[in-house]
Order: structure tokens, then C-alpha cells, then sequence
């Protein structure tokens, strides 16, 4: 097998997988990092991060965890640069114009999955040529359903 598969993981997903050590959100994010390469931009990381930093999740997990987390998303993904022809297809695409950079960076990392929890993605299903699945979907689909029967709070 040439390139490994490549998957993107939006923010919603993310930070239910730091939230949550036994949830499904967590259980794809690993199922993931074990048999993708998972892609991220600039843009994707800047977001995380200022959403992990929020006060509310402190009741949660504390800030420190949550920030270590951030720097194992980032050394654990490949950074992608944007092209402008990905970035201008994807503008206008989805109801949250927020999400398009999850758009953008699929289609420039050609990725095999976008895994999100957000609605607004979850509608455009499929998205040119990219399947957009719950981390539940993305667990079944990549054969990772014991995980997923273990784990039912997410």
C-alpha cells in the first residue's frame, strides 16, 4: 500500500475526544492516529486550540490536559497547506461558514474522510467525493466496532 489514508478530524470531534477519555469521539480520534494519517492546517490547529482554552471546559479537564492534547494533535498530523482552488470551492459550501476550512483541507489533503460531530457538516454528506461520517459511522466503517460497542456515551 502506496499513501496511507487520509482522514480530517473537525474540532467538535476533537474536543469530545479530550472531554471524554471513553467516549466514541475519543475511540475514532484513536482509530484514527492507528491506521490514518490524520491531516490538519493552520487554520484547523489555531481553532482548536483557542476552543481548548475556553473556561468552560475547565470543570471538564484542566487546561494544562487540554493543551497537551492540542500538541499531540499537532505532532500526530500532517500539516497541509492550503491551495486558493480548494479554499474557494469550499467557501460558500456549508450553512456555517466557520466549517469551510474542514472543507478546504479535505479536499486539498484528498482525504478518504472528514470525521465530524457538527451538523452543518454531517448535512453535506458526501461533500465532492469526500464522505463526512459521526465518529460512530467512521469507527463502523474502518472495522472498529468493538471499540464502538464498548463505548456507548458518546
Amino acid at each position: 500500500m502506496s499513501d496511507p489514508q487520509r482522514v480530517v478530524i473537525d474540532t467538535s470531534t476533537l474536543i469530545g475526544a479530550v472531554l471524554r477519555p471513553s467516549s466514541v469521539p475519543r475511540q475514532a480520534f484513536l482509530a484514527a492516529v492507528r491506521t490514518h494519517e490524520l491531516c490538519v492546517s493552520h487554520a484547523t490547529l489555531n481553532e482548536l486550540r483557542e476552543v481548548l482554552q475556553r473556561p468552560k471546559f475547565d470543570r471538564y479537564a484542566p487546561l494544562q490536559e487540554r493543551l497537551d492534547f492540542w500538541t499531540l494533535v499537532a505532532e500526530r498530523s500532517r500539516l497541509w497547506e492550503l491551495d486558493t482552488k480548494s479554499e474557494q470551492i469550499a467557501a460558500g459550501a456549508c450553512r456555517d461558514a466557520k466549517d469551510a476550512k474542514f472543507l478546504a483541507l479535505a479536499l486539498a489533503c484528498h482525504a478518504d474522510a472528514l470525521i465530524s460531530s457538527d451538523a452543518d457538516l454531517l448535512v453535506l454528506d458526501p461533500w465532492q467525493g469526500v464522505p463526512i461520517l459521526t465518529p460512530a459511522a467512521f469507527l463502523t466503517k474502518s472495522g472498529q466496532t468493538a471499540a464502538l460497542t464498548a463505548h456507548k456515551d458518546g
